[in-house]
Formats: C-alpha cells, sequence, structure tokens
C-alpha cells in the first residue's frame, strides 16, 4: 500500500482509504440549466467529484449555479487559458484540473497556482498521452510510460518550485498496457494522490473492458485514490460502471449478483431472471451475495458462498439460502420469491 499524501477536495479527501468517483458534465457550457440537472442526477447516482469542462469566459456560470444546487465537490477543466482557473477559482470551483504545459509560461502557472494557494485548492496534474510536450515526445520516440511519467513529473516539479504540493496526478492514455505501466513507474516515484482513467476508452462496451482491466488492475496493487470511467455515453453509465469496479475489487459493498453462463441443462429463461434480479437490486445497499444458477448441477454447489439464490430445474427453481436447499417456486414466481426472501435477510 502506497504511503499517499493526503489532499482535500471541498469535502472529499483522497487518502486512499476510500476510492472517491469521478465523472464529468457533458452538456454544453452555455447550458446552464441542463448542467445543473445533469449534476443533481450525478450526485444522486452517487458520483462524489464532479468535473466541469471550462472553454471559455462565459462557461465559468455554470459554476456558482452548481454550487448553490450540489454538495459535492466541483472541478474546473482548463485548457490553454491560465485566466480561465483564475475565474474558476473566484467562482467558488474545488479543483482546478489543468497541463502546465499548454497553459502557457511560468509566469501564468505561478500565478494559478497563487489563487489556488490563497483558497487551499488543489491542482489536477492532467497528462493525456495525446498532448506531451515536443521535446518528451522526441526524447521517448512515442507516448510510452516512461514519457508520461516524465511529463507529470516536470509539471509537479515545477508547481514544487513554487512551495505548492496540493497536487493531484493523472496520466491517461487509450491504450491499457501503457497506462497501467505509467500509473506503476509514477507510484514509485511519488506520494501524490493518483486519479485513475483510461482516457477515450469508447463506447460503453469497449470503454467498461477497457476501464474494469485498466483501472482495476491498479486498484489491485493499491494504487490510485480516485477514479473516471471515460465512455461515450449518458455520465450516470460511467459512475454506474465505477460502482461496479470498485464492488468487484472489494473496495466498495452492496449487492453482488452471481449467474452462469448457462449450458444444455438450463431449464428456465435463465438470461431473464437473472436480468431482472440485477435490475431489482440496482438501489440495494446491503452486502450480500445473490446466485442465479442454471442448474442444481452448479447451483447450491458452485455458489455455495452466496448468501441467497436460485437453482433452475425444469420449469421451475430452488430456492437455496448458504448452499442449503429451502424449498421449490414455479418459474413465474422466481423473481418475487427471491426478492421477498432477500429483504427477510
Amino acid at each position: 500500500m502506497r504511503n499517499v499524501k493526503p489532499v482535500s477536495v471541498g469535502n472529499c479527501v483522497l487518502d486512499g482509504k476510500h476510492i472517491l468517483i469521478q465523472s464529468m458534465l457533458n452538456t454544453h457550457y452555455d447550458d446552464i440549466e441542463g448542467g445543473v440537472a445533469q449534476a443533481l442526477a450525478l450526485e444522486r447516482e452517487g458520483c462524489e467529484i464532479i468535473r466541469v469542462a471550462i472553454p471559455n469566459r462565459e462557461a465559468i456560470a455554470v459554476i456558482p449555479a452548481i454550487r448553490e444546487k450540489v454538495s459535492v465537490p466541483l472541478v474546473a477543466d482548463i485548457h490553454f487559458d491560465y485566466r480561465l482557473a483564475l475565474e474558476a477559482v473566484d467562482a467558488g470551483i474545488d479543483k482546478i484540473r489543468i497541463n502546465p504545459g499548454n497553459i502557457g509560461d511560468r509566469d501564468r502557472v505561478h500565478a494559478v497556482v497563487r489563487a489556488c494557494q490563497a483558497k487551499q485548492i488543489p491542482i489536477r496534474i492532467g497528462v493525456n498521452s495525446g498532448s506531451l510536450e515536443k521535446e518528451i515526445l522526441e526524447k521517448n520516440g512515442a507516448p510510452t510510460p516512461e514519457a508520461l511519467v516524465e511529463s507529470a513529473m516536470g509539471q509537479v516539479r515545477l508547481l514544487e518550485s513554487f512551495d505548492f504540493d496540493n497536487i493531484v496526478i493523472s496520466m491517461k492514455s487509450s491504450d491499457v498496457s501503457t497506462m497501467i505501466d505509467a500509473y506503476r513507474l509514477c507510484a514509485q516515484q511519488c506520494s501524490y494522490p493518483l486519479h485513475l482513467g483510461v482516457t477515450e476508452a469508447g463506447t460503453e462496451r469497449m470503454g467498461l473492458i477497457k476501464s474494469a482491466i485498466g483501472i482495476g488492475a491498479l486498484l489491485h496493487d493499491g494504487i490510485g485514490e480516485t477514479i473516471r470511467v471515460s465512455l461515450t455515453e449518458d455520465p450516470i453509465r460511467e459512475v454506474k460502471a465505477a460502482k461496479d469496479i470498485l464492488k468487484c475489487i472489494g473496495k466498495r459493498g452492496g449487492p453482488q449478483v452471481i449467474s452462469c453462463p448457462t449450458c444444455g441443462r438450463t431449464c428456465i429463461d435463465l438470461v431473464k431472471v437473472a436480468k431482472e434480479v440485477e435490475a431489482a437490486l440496482e438501489d440495494f445497499d446491503q452486502d450480500i451475495k445473490v446466485a442465479v444458477m442454471g442448474c442444481v448441477v452448479n447451483g447450491p454447489g458452485e455458489a455455495r458462498e452466496a448468501d441467497i439464490g436460485i437453482a433452475g430445474g425444469d420449469g421451475c427453481a430452488v430456492l437455496f439460502r448458504k448452499g442449503e436447499m429451502i424449498r421449490r417456486i414455479a418459474e413465474e414466481d422466481i423473481v418475487p420469491e427471491l426478492l421477498t426472501e432477500i429483504k427477510k435477510l
């Protein structure tokens, strides 16, 4: 486990004890009402840090509007114009995300640092494989893990030269192996909190796979304090995916549905049953394992560690608890009876 330097973002602390879920608004910058509505929806879904793009001065107006309605920390995503970072700080932002390499000269970066120092606002150094410094790319020949870390640590040293250490680091790549290796390398070189993510991961299907591999592998190594699952999708789907990744890696609680892939022994519509059970438990917060198995061969036996579950029969199912059979139920009653038993736990 890394010895992480704690960094506060609004009412949250990045210290590794609780992996924080992030997402980003995708409403247009001039749609203030839509941005507030989406931020509220993300907060309800369990998003713990929300990022918003600030491409111009007009976009600054969304910060106080969201701040008035939403309690989770808000991050301003700034590129190129350091003055937008200064205005975001004045507007009440909780964290600034910049790539100091595209902000401009040293004096401009220093101006952002001074503004953040005055209000104890952290800065996330956001390095991306698609926007590395020309000299680092030429030196490494490609956006390698070493190149990403070299860029990040160079920016860290720049901020540290201004006596600023309220820093979070991200080094994102669309290539999963590059992303994993970069974070592992960086984790050996510093104690700053790390924001994990696979950038430009794609639509939901491939984005989920890439993010689960990249983020999951690093969390398993004890690396990462906050995560964002980047999907070409509704941001709500990002939060759901992040929660599922954290649940699978043992970093979050809640129900886990275990279901078999079905085979020729399956005599009930197990796919339908499994989907209905999963949907019914979506907002359930109890830490339980629920098994939905296709037959008695791989039912109570293979799902012995489940708290409760069913094993399909011929037009019926066997209800079991902790591997012990309780009773038979008709196929049409599987989901309601299973949910009734779950509520008794």
